[in-house]
């Protein structure tokens, strides 16, 4: 015991000899292991924070509502806001230091730190406002489209229907256009263009394109929202037809399987009636006076 008393006693020396003060608080060792200590209960109180909300808010499929999300998400940034302050003021920082500290963050930002507080901000505004929530099929102006899959304050992940990750900044979805499939409302009406042959039977067509919607699970056929099929335009080599057609969530978030499923129907119900599907075709009239003329030259 009397030669462990020579080291504790060094080792209290190491941790308490200051390498600085910050106003009258000397930074040693010590302070700056309470520091971490504090940060780490911080960062986990945060996260359990979340995650209480989270279970509190879940629906009977673990799905966390849009209000119970923004909430948990704001509690635990809100959180780390506090830690930070509470460790900030256990080194000592007065609200004189913090100004300064404020002035060297702001010419920060001035240098180069505007896109990473616009998101931020950005991202706050998506979680108060709910413009955004998880679970949303979105079309960004950039061409990104998909599920957004997670909201933090900085960017949103939106994961594609080839389940690729796209990391998307915050600042995207205020300042560009976003087309959000499923903000108010959880259907959808999806256009497919086909066309037929001239000469079929357009009563025809229309049973055959309605059989082919109701063919697809997940398709609405709700009082008012009935499919149906369009006549839109006379083209060069077909009657050319749209199925108008309500759908659910499963097949808006996957827009290209859902156009090639409805097409594959179309097709199945159409070579079922005998009505065919077109190709171009070009009729060739030959004069006869003119033909002579390039006979005999």
């Amino acid at each position: 015991m009397d030669t462990l008393q020579p080291i504790i006693l060094k080792l209290k020396e190491f941790a308490l000899t200051p390498w600085f003060n910050i106003a009258n608080t000397p930074i040693n060792l010590l302070r700056v292991a309470g520091l971490v200590l504090i940060m780490l209960i911080v960062w986990r109180l945060g996260s359990i924070i979340e995650r209480t909300l989270s279970r509190i808010g879940s629906d009977h499929e673990n799905k966390t509502g849009p209000g119970w999300y923004a909430l948990s998400r704001i509690s635990r940034y809100t959180t780390w806001i506090i830690g930070l302050f509470v460790g900030l003021n256990y080194l000592g920082f007065n609200t004189a230091t913090l100004t300064v500290i404020g002035g060297a963050i702001g010419v920060g930002v001035g240098f180069g730190l505007q896109n990473i507080i616009s998101n931020f901000v950005c991202g706050i505004i998506i979680l108060i406002e709910k413009i955004i929530k998880v679970d949303d099929f979105v079309d960004l102006q950039s061409g990104v489209m998909g599920k957004v899959t997670e909201i933090n304050l900085r960017y949103t992940r939106v994961t594609t229907t080839d389940l690729i990750d796209i990391i998307v900044p915050n600042s995207e979805f205020i300042t560009g256009r976003v087309v959000n499939w499923t903000l108010g409302e959880r259907l959808r009406r999806m256009h497919i263009p086909f066309g037929v042959a001239y000469g079929s039977d357009k009563q025809l067509v229309k049973e055959a394109a309605i059989a082919a919607a109701l063919s697809i699970s997940d398709t609405d056929n709700g009082k008012g929202r009935e499919p149906d099929a369009w006549l839109v335009k006379f083209g060069d080599s077909s009657l050319d037809f749209e199925l108008v057609v309500w759908v659910g969530p499963d097949l808006i978030a996957t827009p290209g399987r859902t156009h090639a499923r409805y097409l594959w129907a179309i097709e199945d119900e159409l070579k079922k009636r005998g009505l065919e599907i077109p190709f171009p075709q070009r009729d060739l009239h030959i004069r006869s006076g003119t033909l002579a003329v390039s006979l005999s030259k």
